[in-house]
């Protein structure tokens, strides 16, 4: 099993900055894809960034120049650095993973989120 862990969520002002964090623990052969999703209430969660094993990203359209995703393989951590927030911003952001594991010699690959963190930006 997997867990991921988020965290860096919070209450910030139209035009600040914040960083969030997500772990992933457990039993990790691998970890493909990594990224970010959020949701406002009544709405579908969609999608923020992602980023391959190999660093190449991908952006929704209302975020980019703002938010930045990396990530750190040796620690199984994805980074969202998130500048120039505004109060559209504001929703629960999931960390989203894609985890290969072995179960002997057969390789499995499944699909895991986090809980989620809340972002609240104030205008």
């Amino acid at each position: 099993q997997v867990k991921l862990v988020e965290s860096g969520g919070g209450l910030v002002q139209a035009g600040g900055s914040l960083r969030l964090s997500c772990a992933a623990s457990g039993s990790i052969f691998k970890i493909n894809a990594m990224g970010w999703y959020r949701q406002t209430p009544g709405k579908q969660r969609e999608l923020v960034a992602t980023i391959t094993s190999n660093g190449s990203t991908n952006y929704a359209d209302s975020v980019k120049g703002r938010l930045t995703i990396s990530r750190d393989n040796a620690k199984n951590t994805v980074y969202l650095q998130m500048n120039s927030l505004e109060p559209e911003d504001t929703a629960v952001y999931y960390c989203n993973a894609d985890v290969g594991y072995l179960s002997g010699r057969v390789y499995y690959a499944t699909n895991y989120w986090g809980q989620g963190t809340q972002v609240t930006v104030s205008s």
